[in-house]
């Protein structure tokens, strides 16, 4: 049993355990979002090279090396209807499967938690038994996150554009202090909301949107400060990354898929880290831990 996952953790701690049990089971935790998310990625990279995407280097018109690499994205954005399409239908089937991956790496953990090991093909099992409370889960919480930016975007854009003719100055500042006001209440309330997905998966509980509530209580900008960290570290590295190989490669096929290959790895590094948080937030609320104090004693007597 990993003692370390059924204790409560501070902030430092859930960022450190979820890094160390990346490296200690980095090629199990890959492998699943590998199998359940790749071949989107992979059938991405096969329609960009269909539709005559070059593979190695994709080099647009220019002077020199750099105006290439910048006029292959310009020359790359007109897209057609079909590609469009193509790109839509891929979008939507990665949106379904992530949640299922997630799910994979919460049985995962959850075994971590009471044994020392798990397998692949068994937790990847167990995560598609949930599907259709995963893909319900998530359509809701889907549509709630397109309502939270959408409608509220709509009406600071009218609102704006009717202060900017009253005073342009004014108008601007209206706009940004809004944006501002309705970014922070979205993520508060997403945050919130976000571990919907444990408690489909674990409860049957869907959406599960309550249940969330219920675990970040008290909590919430910690996970908030957490999921910040995760995004700047993320941030970093895809940059640092992408950077180099636009400057080698272009937007050339090679290069959307070692992309995808680092979004991958950054994916898999997060999805342990939000599993990690959703059974800390367990112990703290549920009193997990004390069920797994009572469980051990129960078992030394037995073995005595």
């Amino acid at each position: 049993m990993n003692e370390g996952l059924n204790r409560p953790k501070g902030s430092g701690e859930i960022l450190d355990a979820a890094f160390t049990l990346c490296k200690q089971y980095f090629s199990k935790f890959f492998l699943i979002i590998l199998i359940t998310v790749g071949p989107l990625y992979l059938l991405q990279s096969m329609i960009l090279f269909l539709t005559g995407r070059s593979f190695f280097r994709e080099a647009g018109s220019g002077s020199n090396w750099f105006n290439q690499t910048l006029n292959s994205f310009e020359a790359t954005a007109n897209t057609t209807l079909g590609e469009d399409i193509a790109n839509l239908g891929v979008g939507l089937l990665t949106y379904i499967f992530i949640p299922v991956a997630q799910a994979a790496v919460l049985f995962a953990i959850s075994r971590l938690k009471t044994q020392d090991d798990f397998a692949v093909g068994s937790v990847i099992k167990q995560a598609f038994s949930k599907f259709w409370p995963i893909l319900g889960s998530s359509l809701i919480f889907g549509i709630i996150l397109f309502a939270m930016f959408f409608i509220p975007f709509i009406a600071i854009m009218i609102i704006g554009v009717l202060s900017i003719f009253a005073d342009p100055v004014s108008g601007i500042a209206i706009m940004i202090i809004l944006m501002l006001a309705v970014g922070l209440a979205a993520a508060y309330f997403l945050t919130r909301w976000s571990f919907f997905l444990g408690t489909a998966v674990f409860e049957n509980n869907i959406p599960g949107l309550g249940r969330s509530w219920h675990l970040t209580r008290k909590n919430s900008w910690k996970v908030f400060g957490i999921y910040i960290v995760f995004f700047l570290i993320f941030l970093a590295v895809s940059l640092a990354v992408e950077t180099v190989l636009i400057t080698f490669l272009g937007n050339s096929v090679l290069y959307s898929i070692i992309v995808n290959l680092v979004t991958l790895l950054t994916t898999t590094i997060f999805m342990v880290g939000y599993a990690i948080l959703y059974f800390d937030l367990k112990i703290r609320q549920g009193g997990d831990d004390l069920k797994h104090m009572i469980n051990d004693y129960q078992n030394t007597i037995i073995v005595k």
